[in-house]
């Protein structure tokens, strides 16, 4: 479990029961590991396994109640949840459903709204069959959206999650200063993306949930496959972007590093991406908005960029808002970004910098110590 204080999920429910009824919400109904884990501090691996759906329902009124499989029931236990309805999972006839319907109708007034996240970037872990049934068995209460409610909640962070994924990003930055201890000239990229993930976790990391990169003559075609067996080659441009987690927080930044000598374009690509992300931070702070960010960003790039630029981050990897000319989200105190820019340096070659801060009541503040626009240069 989170090891926070019960006052810091009071504080949570608090706010999210004000939302509700503003909302007119009766209650609201989750399913996902972030949302659960907000509310409750479940901490564990176990979701990776998807035979099981976990419900909890927050009511308008009074705390939090569980309705989990069975297996779950003691480490639920061990937070400041007190109703905990289990049923022995899984379950081929009824898993949780008939369980799930009778909370809800017991906590849910006829013809109450229950709120489920439905916006971008959610889902619903539940199969749609159970889905599907557990709206005929709720009598003249409506399922509904949730007016963004846990969106609005979880975009800012309180000081205890923000200290969460300051440790992450220190944990990172120490494996990043090693990363000369394990590349150089002939080893193999998926060698260094194994030894990069022990380095995290001799660093202090609980896992490391995300690593990607790239390497290439002046840049690097793309941030998102898997680690060839390519050895590193005198000219490439090396870059490792992790997502390592400790207490249940992300960090979500990259390093960049020459392999042997540095070329002009190289450097230079590298200068401008940290230009762009030294203004995006001057351009943080309350009351600008995200899509702010992107055009001050690319407007150094040259006004090129592609995608987005920046987004949340905190309980997962990647959260809201995005770094887009469409996000008119309101910059807060709380509010944890990247900042990512990407320039290309030649054709399908590109250069990605990524920093983290933390929006406070005056601008931003580092979460991450910034790459100065110097390339580190690993050995040829």
């Amino acid at each position: 479990m989170d090891d926070y204080a019960e006052a810091e999920y009071r504080a949570r429910l608090a706010r999210a029961q004000a939302m509700m009824a503003e909302a007119d919400l009766a209650a609201l109904f989750l399913t996902t590991e972030p949302e659960i884990r907000y509310f409750t501090g479940f901490l564990t691996r176990f979701w990776e396994s998807p035979t099981r759906p976990w419900f909890l329902v927050v009511p308008a009124q009074g705390d939090p109640v569980a309705v989990i499989p069975a297996i779950g029931a003691h480490l639920m236990a061990q937070g400041w949840i007190s109703d905990i309805r289990t049923w022995a999972a899984p379950d081929y006839a009824d898993d949780g459903i008939g369980l799930l319907a009778e909370t809800l109708r017991e906590l849910v007034p006829e013809g109450g709204r229950i709120g489920v996240p439905s916006a971008l970037e959610s889902h619903l872990r539940m199969p749609l069959a159970d889905w599907a049934r557990l709206g005929g068995m709720l009598g003249r209460r409506v399922l509904t959206e949730d007016a963004l409610i846990l969106r609005r909640l979880r975009m800012v962070k309180s000081s205890t999650e923000i200290e969460r994924i300051r440790h992450a990003c220190a944990v990172a930055g120490r494996a990043f200063a090693r990363v000369p201890e394990i590349a150089r000239a002939g080893v193999p990229l998926s060698d260094v993306f194994r030894n990069f993930q022990i380095l995290c976790l001799e660093e202090g990391a609980d896992w490391v949930s995300y690593l990607a990169g790239g390497a290439g003559p002046d840049g690097y075609g793309d941030v998102i496959s898997p680690a060839t067996d390519a050895p590193l080659a005198a000219g490439d441009i090396l870059m490792l972007d992790t997502g390592a987690v400790t207490g249940g927080y992300f960090c979500d930044y990259d390093r960049n590093w020459a392999v042997g000598p540095v070329s002009s374009i190289a450097q230079n690509g590298h200068a401008r991406v940290i230009e762009a992300t030294q203004a995006g931070f001057e351009a943080a702070r309350p009351g600008a908005t995200a899509a702010d960010l992107f055009h001050t960003m690319n407007a150094v790039l040259g006004g090129d960029a592609a995608g987005r630029l920046g987004h949340g981050l905190g309980m997962q990897l990647t959260e809201w808002p995005s770094l887009i000319p469409a996000d008119q989200t309101v910059l807060e105190p709380g509010m944890v970004l990247t900042l990512e820019p990407c320039l290309e340096t030649v054709p399908s070659r590109s250069i990605v910098h990524e920093e983290n801060i933390v929006i406070t009541a005056t601008g931003a503040e580092w979460l991450t110590a910034p790459a100065g626009p110097d390339l580190p240069v690993l050995e040829a």
